[in-house]
Order: structure tokens, then C-alpha cells, then sequence
């Protein structure tokens, strides 16, 4: 999937939770990793991974707190099934799950060289914090939380 979308394979400083997805998304108690699987075919279509910002952006030091801000990565979908609903089902279930982990905020980066990508996330209301404007087309993006108490689970 990787090489199919940005157009290299495995690099192991920017793609080692995908080798240690138990370390990086099930283990830890707030981080989840999300599969969407189509009913009949049992076949996978889509991830997301959501894990407490660990990132270490300069640019960004001392703005996210792993405490309060959630990250998502690894949104992936088939390229048959896009334009489906799969990916804003999923986003809507891992910001759900954000909200009931008590995380304010969800911080991600996404890349203007995935087609659709921009438009995919601004849709979904979160906010350009970020264009780096570098040879990865990197762009950095966040959303707020709706803070409710009841919504969260006790940690």
C-alpha cells in the first residue's frame, strides 16, 4: 500500500508501527488500531490507527501533550472501495473512541500528493496547522474535541 501510494517502499525511520503494531496500537491502553472488513468477503478495506502523540516535530515541541492529543495514522483504503464511506466511517469511529480516551485534540499529517487527501480531511473539519511545503508535500493538521465529561472513559 505504501509503495502503491507514495511511490517507495518500507522506510523503517517514518514506518516502524507498521512492523510493531502491537507495541505502537494495541498494547498501550489509548491506542487503538481500527479495521474496516467487508461483510461478505471477510477481505480487508480499510485501517486506521489511533496512538497518543508520540512525534517529536520540533516545530510542534511543547504544543501536544501525549495526555491530550490523540494522533491517527494509517488511514488506508482499498482503492476499490474509496468514495464508499469507509474512510469517514472510520475516522468518525476513531475520533469517538478519542473522545471516550479523554483526548482534546487529534494532530496528523497527511501529504498533497495523495489524491483527494486535502479535501478528504478539511471536509472533516480539521485545520491546516502546518504546510511545509517540502519534497514529501507534507501538510500538518489537527481537530479540537468537543469536551464532554460524560464522554469519557475513566482512566
Amino acid at each position: 500500500m505504501i509503495h502503491k501510494e507514495f511511490g517507495y517502499g518500507y522506510i523503517p525511520e517514518y514506518h516502524y508501527d507498521i512492523v510493531n503494531l502491537e507495541e505502537y496500537y494495541i498494547k498501550p491502553k489509548r491506542n487503538n488500531f481500527f479495521l474496516a472488513v467487508h461483510q461478505e468477503t471477510k477481505k480487508l478495506i480499510g485501517t486506521i490507527g489511533i496512538r497518543s502523540y508520540d512525534k517529536d516535530f520540533s516545530n510542534f515541541r511543547g504544543l501536544y501533550a501525549p495526555e491530550n492529543v490523540a494522533s491517527i495514522w494509517r488511514v488506508f483504503v482499498s482503492k476499490k472501495w474509496r468514495r464508499n464511506g469507509v474512510a469517514s466511517s472510520l475516522v468518525r469511529i476513531g475520533e469517538e473512541y478519542c473522545l471516550k480516551k479523554v483526548y482534546q485534540k487529534i494532530y496528523l499529517h497527511t501529504h498533497k500528493s495523495i489524491p483527494g487527501s486535502m479535501d478528504f480531511w478539511l471536509s472533516n473539519n480539521y485545520q491546516i496547522i502546518e504546510d511545509t511545503d517540502n519534497h514529501l508535500q507534507t501538510v500538518h493538521m489537527e481537530k479540537s474535541l468537543g469536551y464532554n465529561e460524560d464522554n469519557y472513559d475513566k482512566i
